[in-house]
């Protein structure tokens, strides 16, 4: 009897064993889901915009969400520089075992047009399997996942091994009032941390719905903005003169675009590619292969730069994004500017790509400037570089890779370089090692960010909920 009840007990035990670890590697939680979705809609609908909207308004939602959740008005901070561009910042305490963890998420989104998109971008809509709308892909999905996940772990009164600080923030896509940067330098007690996950980076990359690999973001390019402007005097629009404003600029352009910066790999964009060659098949894993060869095969090089996500990963890519001139439809301009957005390269200043683009459009008539966040024009560009790549750490990698290896069996787990631009510059800085994650699942052909119907797959999102909540607590548990 007694070896009946034992083989009953441990029966039972494993069978709650198989249970817990369940629940807590990507489990599906319905009612953790469904608040996700109604705070994604939420923030959709709220315009925050640096031209018109309210990175303020989204700030105090959050804040009613977590008041609401049971968090106390102490650990719920709202500030920032100015009415429209507030921040808030969440603490859920932990056992103070280690020391925190900072969560990283912008408020504010790319400006949209209703004429642009098929649907209005400052609306929620689902359909064909996705979710429309500005922001859902960059990065209000984020700012859901998150939110909702530390909401549970109140919910279910989880004491992690360390603080978790939440700070969704303003000014990352652009505008004077960074919100990452302003609290480090004005209310650094708030957030400091000993690392940093940033949900604006990685995730599951993959080919028409097959994925390949989950990304980490472990560095990132340089951001930077450049003007290009020419004068003359203008005149009367009948008597066309070869001295034209626009035509300067827009020969300028033409030269900068047949620009190539030069081919490099850098120490996690070679690893990246060193595991991706044991992945990839017929003349594409041959062409890794060739560029990871010393010296580098340049063909190689050069078709795999037919592929726009590869082309700016060993590339520094410099591309014209506005354009304005003329002062009236039966003058001459006298003036015409263009401003072109470049992504750097780590190791590389913004005065050296300055230069360059001086150098490759060759014209003393077109004057080459560096553009501030605050929109002011410099003859002479930042010294600044992209941050070096923090090393890995194993109370993030470990639960990553067990995770993963849960949801995504087989699928490698790769530190990469993000060829766009987060806060993890202003983190990293600081010396907070910042690592750029998220379990949501991204299509390398249908990257819409920034552009005309942003938009994010249903399942992809609600996976994404299941993951950072496994996640999270594996990166916090006692």
């Amino acid at each position: 009897m007694k070896s009946l009840q034992c083989l009953v007990v441990f029966v039972f035990c494993a069978a709650l064993t198989v249970s817990l670890n369940a629940q807590q590697v990507g489990a599906p939680d319905e009612a953790t889901r469904k608040l996700a979705v109604d705070i994604f809609k939420q923030l959709i609908e709220i315009n925050t915009t640096d031209s018109v909207g309210s990175v303020t308004a989204a700030a105090e939602a959050m804040a009613t969400r977590f008041r609401d959740a049971g968090f106390p008005e102490s650990d719920i901070k709202i500030l920032g520089p100015n009415d429209r561009k507030k921040n808030v910042v969440v603490r859920l305490h932990g056992s103070g075992k280690h020391k925190p963890v900072l969560l990283i998420g912008h408020l504010d989104v790319v400006e949209a047009r209703r004429e642009d998109w098929t649907t209005d971008p400052f609306q929620f809509v689902a359909k064909d399997g996705f979710y429309y709308g500005r922001g859902t892909s960059d990065m209000k999905d984020g700012d859901a996942i998150m939110s909702a996940t530390l909401i549970r772990m109140k919910k279910e009164n989880f004491v992690p091994s360390r603080d978790v600080i939440l700070a969704l923030t303003a000014d990352e896509e652009g505008g004077s009032s960074n919100g990452v940067d302003w609290l480090l330098k004005n209310h650094r007690d708030l957030v400091d941390a000993e690392f940093v996950l940033n949900h604006d980076g990685g995730g599951v990359l993959a080919d028409h719905g097959k994925p390949l690999m989950m990304e980490v973001d472990a560095t990132e390019k340089l951001y930077g903005d450049f003007v290009l402007t020419a004068t003359n005097p203008g005149g009367h629009s009948s008597l066309p003169r070869p001295e034209n404003a626009i035509y300067e600029v827009a020969n300028a352009l033409t030269r900068i675009e047949r620009y190539q910066f030069p081919f490099e790999l850098n120490n996690i964009t070679r690893a990246f590619y060193e595991r991706q060659v044991k992945m990839a098949q017929g003349e594409r894993a041959a062409d890794l292969a060739a560029i990871l060869k010393s010296p580098p095969d340049m063909q190689a090089v050069a078709r795999l730069s037919k592929d726009p996500m590869d082309n700016s990963t060993m590339h520094t890519t410099c591309v014209a994004t506005r354009l304005s001139g003329g002062h009236a439809n039966n003058a001459l301009p006298q003036m015409a500017q263009a401003n072109v957005n470049c992504r750097i390269e780590p190791g590389h200043s913004l005065e050296e790509i300055r230069l360059t683009l001086e150098k490759a459009v060759d014209d003393l008539k077109v004057k080459v400037q560096y553009r501030e966040n605050t929109n002011v024009l410099l003859d002479h560009g930042s010294d600044r570089h992209s941050y070096l790549p923090p090393p890995p750490r194993k109370e993030v990698f470990d639960p990553l890779e067990k995770v993963v290896g849960q949801m995504w069996p087989g699928v490698p787990v790769l530190p990469s370089m993000s060829t766009g631009a987060s806060d993890g510059v202003y983190t990293n800085a600081a010396g907070m090692p910042t690592y750029g994650i998220s379990g949501e699942q991204y299509d390398r052909d249908d990257v819409r960010a920034h552009g005309k119907d942003e938009r994010i797959g249903i399942d992809s999102f609600a996976r994404g909920v299941d993951f950072y909540y496994s996640f999270l607590k594996g990166v916090t548990a006692q």
